[in-house]
């Protein structure tokens, strides 16, 4: 919905040396109409003429406290961006390599120029928010390489939350540069200059995340994945003046994923690495990406927070970056709950009877419902020891649905299996080992997706995939792993990273383990999850039974988790430091819910609570830390409540490795 303005503003003056402007030939402008035609074509709007100059063109987008400049300095691109006044990106460099060696970025014109600022807000399906604002000022040039006579486009954008940029490819030059044919990538030049003094928290796959200088990314891959110093994204970096910034990509449609690579020579350097292998090396080397033109490549976005609590809160950048939502109809897309059942027919049904009682919405069959996933690519039977269909049916008339697990070995024909899976009554798929990385696997994704949409089925992607904002687009894609998830057990530190890192990219599946003696957290740092995180789709009492849980005196954590939604109205985050707490509330109707987690030092977080409704009490119902086991584990949860309004402080203490989780209703 469009509350205000989106509209073409007028360029302004761009200097030239010594601050004098100039001005484009003729025959320039002529020439830019051709690139005018194709930017146009990838929605990226009119052009005016630019005002040229000797050596130095630039411009800036600025929204907020927040700026990206572009400029052409000795003929070659580069960018920037700061915040408030101070440099969050020094001058990078911004290019594309193509398949023949020629290098857009390196010496070019500038042709044509515009700018725009739009303010829009919409409503997601679900989110962290029940509206965004979509709020920003962009900045876009038409260029020429000098040497090959190629045209290209350079567009970005500054937002509150941070600032993004991306190109557009018009085509190999040969019919004038208008578009309408190919356009063969073989690298992207983007480089991210971080200031002095800045750690970026690298990790690849499944592996923890590591505080390094970004010249320190350690070598990893192996002869059948990409090699380097590389790092997947969401890559956060903390700056010495105290900035907190997470580089992102989203609307990846038809090109290779990106990771980014340590820089030789350049201590606080990064560049741009097209994934050339998948991410597990199954599946076909692709050193190349060929694409129709016109054609615009993803963003690539620096989420920024002048605070560590505010980039959290500042992630919904990467949504207003993605391409809007392509269903008509989405009433049958509901985020929710879930209980992973043991496989056989009598364990299904106590699933369902189980999520009735503990407020869940689905039940799923995980890996080897149909046989070993590995050696079995027919997901079409299950075992013997399972009936589906009375499974599914019980299910249904209980209000429940049913997802299923189906490794990538049995998605050879997805229409069909999607087919027959909505006949069943099937809800939604998990797919597991998914190879992300390639612009095939990439197109193999969104294709799950929109397949997934056309038989009403909700996808949750597993294993090494990353976020690109395309629950946006479908939002039946509704949660993806691509994080070391919390069946591994990690460390507290590495819980209070991911709000930082990896889920400033999209939503997270991250199966909260309450109960668990292999935790390395305390049962309240569990419960906390459910509020810290975003993960719409939230799996629950991971690796358990409902029978664990037959004497509920036992389980003091089982209210919250009856009650706790997974997607909200509002949401902020109160408190964070990056491997060290966080602190969010999220408000569901009149209800908020608070959940604070702690790495393994203990503390309390003083809270106020001025988000409240003025004039209201609340009743507050805390989870929270007892006396300290000899584990994490062994620590108790004490329930208590108290009556808080907005004028109060709630004092949030914490054992090591531990948490709080609370419920704020209106007395």
């Amino acid at each position: 919905m469009r509350t205000s303005e989106d509209r073409e503003d007028q360029e302004e003056p761009t200097p030239g040396r010594g601050g004098r402007p100039g001005a484009l030939s003729r025959r320039g402008v002529l020439r830019g109409a051709a690139v005018t035609v194709g930017m146009a074509a990838v929605g990226l709007g009119a052009t005016r003429p630019a005002l040229a100059a000797d050596d130095r063109v630039r411009a800036t987008a600025r929204m907020g406290a927040n700026a990206i400049t572009m400029s052409v300095v000795d003929g070659a691109l580069r960018w920037s961006a700061t915040r408030e006044g101070t440099t969050v990106v020094d001058t990078s460099t911004l290019g594309i390599r193509l398949s023949d060696g020629t290098s857009l970025g390196s010496s070019v014109r500038v042709l044509d120029s515009g700018r725009r600022t739009c303010h829009d807000t919409w409503s997601p399906v679900y989110g962290r928010n029940a509206t965004v604002t979509d709020h920003y000022q962009e900045q876009r040039w038409a260029l020429e390489d000098t040497a090959s006579g190629i045209r290209f486009g350079v567009q970005i954008r500054a937002y509150k939350t941070g600032v993004a940029l991306r190109y557009v490819l018009l085509g190999d030059g040969s019919g004038g540069g208008s578009g309408g044919g190919t356009a063969t990538v073989s690298d992207e030049l983007t480089t991210f200059a971080f200031p002095d003094g800045t750690t970026v928290y690298s990790a690849r796959d499944e592996n923890a995340y590591l505080p390094v200088a970004p010249d320190a990314i350690p070598s990893t891959g192996t002869s059948s994945t990409d090699q380097g110093p590389l790092t997947d994204l969401p890559l956060t970096a903390t700056l010495a003046n105290g900035f907190i910034a997470c580089v992102c990509e989203s609307s990846r449609l038809d090109f290779p994923r990106l990771m980014l690579s340590s820089v030789p020579g350049q201590p606080g350097a990064l560049s741009a690495f097209l994934m050339e292998h998948t991410a597990r090396g199954t599946g076909p080397v692709e050193t190349t990406t060929t694409v129709t033109t016109p054609f615009a490549t993803p963003w690539r976005a620096v989420v920024i927070g002048s605070t560590h609590a505010e980039l959290v809160d500042n992630a919904e950048l990467v949504l207003n970056l993605a391409p809007e939502n392509a269903l008509t109809d989405t009433s049958w897309i509901k985020p929710g709950k879930v209980f992973r059942c043991e496989l056989s027919t009598a364990a299904g049904i106590e699933g369902v009877d189980f999520a009735v009682a503990r407020g869940l919405r689905y039940i799923e069959y995980d890996a080897g419902w149909y046989g070993p996933e590995f050696t079995t690519p027919d997901a079409t039977k299950p075992i013997a020891a399972i009936d589906l269909p009375s499974v599914i049916s019980y299910a249904t008339e209980k209000g429940i649905g049913v997802f299923l697990y189906v490794n990538r070995l049995a998605l050879t024909d997805a229409d069909t299996l999607f087919g027959l899976y909505k006949g069943w009554g099937v809800a939604g798929i998990k797919l597991g080992f998914i190879n992300d990385g390639t612009q095939s696997m990439t197109n193999q994704i969104t294709d799950w997706a929109r397949t997934a949409a056309a038989y009403q089925l909700l996808i949750d992607m597993h294993d090494d995939v990353r976020p690109f904002g395309y629950e946006r687009t479908y939002p039946n894609y509704v949660s993806l792993e691509g994080v070391r998830g919390n069946e591994q057990f990690p460390t507290a530190t590495h819980n209070v990273t991911l709000p930082f890192a990896r889920n400033i990219g999209g939503p997270m599946d991250y199966t909260i383990c309450y109960g668990q003696s292999r935790n390395k957290t305390t049962n309240a740092h569990q419960m906390a999850m459910a509020a810290v995180y975003y993960q719409p789709l939230n799996f629950l009492f991971w690796y358990d039974k409902p029978s664990k849980y037959t004497n509920t005196a036992n389980w003091p954590g089982l209210p919250w988790f009856n009650a706790v939604p997974t997607t909200w109205d509002e949401s902020r985050t109160l408190a964070g430091s990056i491997g060290e707490y966080v602190a969010v509330a999220r408000r569901d109707g009149s209800t908020w819910y608070l959940g604070a987690m702690t790495n393994e030092t203990a503390r309390t977080l003083s809270l106020p609570l001025s988000f409240l409704d003025d004039g209201t009490s609340y009743t507050a119902t805390v989870y929270a830390d007892g006396t300290p086991g000899s584990s994490p584990f062994r620590t108790p949860v004490v329930v208590s409540t108290l009556t808080v309004t907005a004028e109060s402080t709630l004092e949030v203490a914490m054992a090591g490795a531990g948490g709080q989780a609370v419920i704020l209703r209106p007395s």
